[in-house]
């Protein structure tokens, strides 16, 4: 199960992250989503269950809950729509 995390704290590290998660059962992965040009957290990340049991759990347990300071939002994560690679004029010139 694929569990994102909102307004997390822009301390968090993903540590942090899968030891809150790992309390309701065996967490996969966890990573906080990072800023490219900054190099700073950009306050939401994704934990990774394989149990679908323990992850309702952990988002029940935990949505609305304080981490290291902030009151952080915890749901199932969406499937993301797949972009089209579009090709806005290069290649393909025969």
């Amino acid at each position: 199960m694929n569990i994102f995390v909102a307004k997390l704290n822009y301390r968090t590290t993903k540590e942090e992250l899968e030891s809150a998660f790992a309390q309701f059962g065996e967490v996969s992965s966890a990573k906080v989503i990072m800023d490219r040009e900054t190099g700073r957290s950009k306050g939401y990340g994704f934990v990774e269950m394989p149990d679908a049991e323990a992850g309702n759990a952990a988002i029940s347990a935990l949505n609305e809950s304080d981490l290291d300071g902030q009151n952080i939002v915890v749901k199932e994560s969406e499937e993301r729509p797949r972009r089209d690679n579009r090709n806005f004029g290069g290649g393909n010139r025969y």
